[in-house]
Protein backbone atom coordinates (compact mmCIF):
# COMPACT_ATOMS: atom_id res chain seq x y z
CA UNK A 1 0.00 0.00 0.00
CA UNK A 2 1.53 3.43 -1.33
CA UNK A 3 1.35 6.18 0.70
CA UNK A 4 2.20 10.22 0.58
CA UNK A 5 3.16 11.76 4.12
CA UNK A 6 3.16 15.85 4.96
CA UNK A 7 4.58 16.66 8.23
CA UNK A 8 6.65 20.24 8.35
CA UNK A 9 8.20 18.69 11.97
CA UNK A 10 11.54 16.80 10.73
CA UNK A 11 11.85 13.98 13.61
CA UNK A 12 7.96 13.33 13.58
CA UNK A 13 8.29 13.04 9.65
CA UNK A 14 11.09 10.45 9.77
CA UNK A 15 9.24 8.27 12.82
CA UNK A 16 5.98 7.75 10.46
CA UNK A 17 8.38 7.29 7.53
CA UNK A 18 9.91 4.40 10.00
CA UNK A 19 6.73 3.19 11.71
CA UNK A 20 4.93 2.95 8.13
CA UNK A 21 7.39 1.04 6.83
CA UNK A 22 7.71 -1.90 9.40
CA UNK A 23 4.20 -1.66 9.14
CA UNK A 24 4.60 -2.85 5.93
CA UNK A 25 3.31 0.97 4.03
CA UNK A 26 5.33 1.83 0.72
CA UNK A 27 6.18 5.55 1.75
CA UNK A 28 6.86 6.84 -1.72
CA UNK A 29 7.11 10.76 -0.65
CA UNK A 30 7.28 12.37 2.67
CA UNK A 31 7.25 15.99 2.37
CA UNK A 32 7.51 19.19 4.42
CA UNK A 33 4.86 21.78 2.48
CA UNK A 34 1.57 21.61 1.93
CA UNK A 35 2.32 22.52 -1.99
CA UNK A 36 4.85 20.31 -2.00
CA UNK A 37 2.50 17.70 -0.82
CA UNK A 38 -0.38 18.16 -3.39
CA UNK A 39 2.21 18.00 -5.95
CA UNK A 40 3.50 14.86 -4.98
CA UNK A 41 0.30 13.02 -4.63
CA UNK A 42 -0.61 14.31 -7.74
CA UNK A 43 2.94 12.99 -9.11
CA UNK A 44 2.53 9.07 -7.30
CA UNK A 45 -1.28 8.87 -6.64
CA UNK A 46 -1.29 6.79 -3.56
CA UNK A 47 -3.29 4.43 -1.65
CA UNK A 48 -3.19 7.28 1.00
CA UNK A 49 -2.13 10.48 1.81
CA UNK A 50 -1.36 11.26 5.68
CA UNK A 51 -0.92 15.46 6.52
CA UNK A 52 -0.92 17.42 9.12
CA UNK A 53 -3.21 20.32 8.81
CA UNK A 54 -0.62 23.21 10.17
CA UNK A 55 1.96 23.17 7.36
CA UNK A 56 3.95 25.79 5.53
CA UNK A 57 4.02 28.02 3.44
CA UNK A 58 1.18 29.78 5.64
CA UNK A 59 1.76 27.16 8.44
CA UNK A 60 -2.39 27.98 9.49
CA UNK A 61 -4.16 24.75 8.18
CA UNK A 62 -2.55 24.66 4.50
CA UNK A 63 -2.37 20.97 4.95
CA UNK A 64 -6.24 20.81 5.47
CA UNK A 65 -6.79 22.63 2.16
CA UNK A 66 -4.12 20.46 0.35
CA UNK A 67 -6.17 17.39 1.75
CA UNK A 68 -9.59 18.78 0.69
CA UNK A 69 -8.23 19.43 -2.60
CA UNK A 70 -7.12 16.43 -3.09
CA UNK A 71 -9.92 15.05 -2.28
CA UNK A 72 -11.28 15.97 -5.37
CA UNK A 73 -8.57 15.45 -7.65
CA UNK A 74 -8.25 12.27 -6.36
CA UNK A 75 -11.17 10.46 -5.76
CA UNK A 76 -9.25 7.04 -5.07
CA UNK A 77 -7.04 8.11 -2.45
CA UNK A 78 -8.04 7.44 1.05
CA UNK A 79 -7.16 11.16 3.45
CA UNK A 80 -6.09 11.03 6.72
CA UNK A 81 -5.69 13.78 8.08
CA UNK A 82 -3.52 14.68 12.06
CA UNK A 83 -3.48 17.38 13.99
CA UNK A 84 -2.03 17.96 17.83
CA UNK A 85 -5.39 20.26 18.67
CA UNK A 86 -8.65 19.37 18.22
CA UNK A 87 -11.28 21.44 16.15
CA UNK A 88 -14.08 20.57 15.73
CA UNK A 89 -14.63 22.59 12.57
CA UNK A 90 -11.72 21.05 10.64
CA UNK A 91 -13.47 17.75 11.12
CA UNK A 92 -16.73 19.11 9.48
CA UNK A 93 -15.05 20.83 6.34
CA UNK A 94 -13.08 17.46 6.43
CA UNK A 95 -15.88 15.27 6.17
CA UNK A 96 -18.17 17.53 4.26
CA UNK A 97 -20.12 15.46 1.43
CA UNK A 98 -18.87 12.18 1.36
CA UNK A 99 -17.19 10.56 4.19
CA UNK A 100 -15.36 7.48 2.69
CA UNK A 101 -12.27 7.36 2.41
CA UNK A 102 -11.53 9.90 5.00
CA UNK A 103 -10.22 10.21 8.12
CA UNK A 104 -9.19 12.71 11.26
CA UNK A 105 -6.79 12.00 14.42
CA UNK A 106 -5.54 13.74 17.10
CA UNK A 107 -1.39 12.96 16.82
CA UNK A 108 -1.08 11.39 19.91
CA UNK A 109 -2.71 8.20 18.43
CA UNK A 110 0.24 8.03 16.93
CA UNK A 111 1.47 6.33 20.15
CA UNK A 112 0.01 2.80 19.40
CA UNK A 113 1.13 2.03 16.10
CA UNK A 114 -1.01 -0.88 15.39
CA UNK A 115 -4.00 1.27 16.07
CA UNK A 116 -2.83 4.14 13.33
CA UNK A 117 -1.75 1.25 10.69
CA UNK A 118 -4.86 -0.29 10.85
CA UNK A 119 -7.13 3.20 10.97
CA UNK A 120 -4.45 4.03 7.70
CA UNK A 121 -5.76 0.90 6.55
CA UNK A 122 -9.03 1.57 7.04
CA UNK A 123 -9.36 5.01 5.12
CA UNK A 124 -7.17 2.69 2.45
CA UNK A 125 -10.34 0.69 2.22
CA UNK A 126 -12.96 3.60 2.08
CA UNK A 127 -13.81 3.86 5.60
CA UNK A 128 -14.38 6.97 7.61
CA UNK A 129 -12.04 7.16 10.91
CA UNK A 130 -12.71 9.71 13.43
CA UNK A 131 -10.81 10.38 16.54
CA UNK A 132 -12.52 9.56 19.89
CA UNK A 133 -11.31 12.87 21.27
CA UNK A 134 -13.13 15.07 18.95
CA UNK A 135 -16.66 12.63 18.28
CA UNK A 136 -16.59 13.21 21.97
CA UNK A 137 -16.91 16.50 21.77
CA UNK A 138 -19.52 16.47 19.14
CA UNK A 139 -21.67 14.23 20.79
CA UNK A 140 -21.51 16.82 24.03
CA UNK A 141 -22.27 19.43 22.34
CA UNK A 142 -25.48 17.81 20.47
CA UNK A 143 -26.77 17.19 24.24
CA UNK A 144 -26.58 20.28 24.91
CA UNK A 145 -28.82 21.92 21.97
CA UNK A 146 -31.17 18.84 21.65
CA UNK A 147 -33.09 17.32 24.62
CA UNK A 148 -33.65 14.30 22.28
CA UNK A 149 -29.58 13.45 23.36
CA UNK A 150 -29.78 12.99 27.03
CA UNK A 151 -33.01 10.68 26.40
CA UNK A 152 -30.95 8.21 25.02
CA UNK A 153 -29.32 5.17 27.07
CA UNK A 154 -25.53 4.78 28.09
CA UNK A 155 -25.23 2.32 25.79
CA UNK A 156 -26.89 3.67 23.11
CA UNK A 157 -24.61 7.08 23.66
CA UNK A 158 -21.31 4.96 23.48
CA UNK A 159 -23.02 2.95 20.13
CA UNK A 160 -23.82 6.77 18.70
CA UNK A 161 -20.17 7.84 19.51
CA UNK A 162 -18.44 4.61 17.83
CA UNK A 163 -20.85 5.48 15.24
CA UNK A 164 -19.17 8.57 14.99
CA UNK A 165 -16.00 7.44 14.85
CA UNK A 166 -16.84 5.10 11.78
CA UNK A 167 -17.16 1.82 13.69
CA UNK A 168 -19.20 -0.65 11.84
CA UNK A 169 -21.68 -3.35 13.82
CA UNK A 170 -19.08 -5.90 14.22
CA UNK A 171 -16.38 -3.01 15.18
CA UNK A 172 -18.54 -1.74 17.68
CA UNK A 173 -19.96 -5.39 18.85
CA UNK A 174 -15.96 -5.99 19.74
CA UNK A 175 -15.18 -2.56 21.47
CA UNK A 176 -18.55 -2.74 24.01
CA UNK A 177 -18.09 -6.86 24.53
CA UNK A 178 -21.99 -6.92 23.01
CA UNK A 179 -23.34 -9.00 19.88
CA UNK A 180 -24.13 -7.80 16.64
CA UNK A 181 -28.15 -8.20 16.88
CA UNK A 182 -28.02 -5.59 20.20
CA UNK A 183 -26.18 -3.01 18.48
CA UNK A 184 -28.44 -3.48 15.59
CA UNK A 185 -31.30 -2.84 17.65
CA UNK A 186 -29.20 0.09 19.52
CA UNK A 187 -28.82 1.80 16.10
CA UNK A 188 -32.32 1.67 15.31
CA UNK A 189 -33.31 2.75 18.75
CA UNK A 190 -30.97 5.90 17.88
CA UNK A 191 -32.05 6.75 14.58
CA UNK A 192 -35.70 6.68 16.16
CA UNK A 193 -35.02 8.84 18.84
CA UNK A 194 -32.53 11.24 16.72
CA UNK A 195 -34.87 11.38 13.24
CA UNK A 196 -32.18 9.96 11.26
CA UNK A 197 -32.58 8.52 8.26
CA UNK A 198 -32.72 4.60 8.19
CA UNK A 199 -29.89 3.02 5.84
CA UNK A 200 -27.67 -0.04 6.36
CA UNK A 201 -25.15 1.76 4.50
CA UNK A 202 -22.19 1.99 6.45
CA UNK A 203 -20.63 5.56 4.97
CA UNK A 204 -24.35 6.80 4.86
CA UNK A 205 -25.30 5.85 8.13
CA UNK A 206 -21.85 7.49 9.65
CA UNK A 207 -22.31 10.51 7.66
CA UNK A 208 -25.54 11.00 9.08
CA UNK A 209 -24.61 10.70 12.84
CA UNK A 210 -21.45 12.89 11.73
CA UNK A 211 -24.08 15.69 10.52
CA UNK A 212 -26.48 15.44 13.47
CA UNK A 213 -23.43 15.94 15.70
CA UNK A 214 -21.97 18.96 13.70
CA UNK A 215 -25.13 20.88 13.61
Amino acid sequence: MRVVIGEDEALLREGLVLLLGRAGFDVVAAEDDAERLEAAALRHRPDVVVTDIRMPPGRTDDGLRAALRLRSRLPRTGILVLSQHLSRQYAIDLLAGDASGVGYLLKQRIADAGRFAADIRRVAGGATVLDPEIAATALARAEQVDDRVPRLTRRQREVLSLLAQGLNNAAIAESLVITEKSVVEHVSKIYDALQLPQTGHQHRRVLAVLRYLSR
